[in-house]
């Protein structure tokens, strides 16, 4: 199994926001409990600069719990076709687009998360 098999498939016991204890399956399935999953999906990101795809794929990331705390403000993300995986924050990423220094779903992700 590959880094990206284990971000995506893994069962999580804690949430990955709060750290407390996950008790439905869909909350172990995501690695966010009901209130975490909420205030993710509710937090106050500047989405002026992203296209509505991105978008879409960074709830889309944080939905299937592929995007994982890694410190602080640096998250392990999956890529959409899940063969890889890369360093993202708020201000930068290792995927080819975070590279070239634009801006990408991981980054907004990491950014929604942070936010919450």
């Amino acid at each position: 199994m590959n880094d990206a098999d284990a971000a995506t498939t893994a069962e999580h016991t804690h949430c990955l926001r709060c750290h407390r204890a996950l008790r439905s399956a869909r909350s172990r399935s995501l690695g966010y409990g009901a209130k975490c999953a909420a205030k993710i999906r509710h937090s106050a990101v500047d989405l002026t600069d992203y296209k509505p795809h991105q978008i879409a794929s960074a709830r889309e990331l944080i939905t299937d719990g592929a995007i994982i705390p890694l410190r602080n403000t640096i998250f392990i993300t999956v890529s959409t076709d899940g063969t890889e995986t890369y360093k993202s924050a708020p201000t930068g990423c290792t995927c080819p687009a975070g590279l070239k220094g634009s801006r990408c779903y991981h980054q907004l992700a990491a950014r929604m998360l942070l936010a919450a």
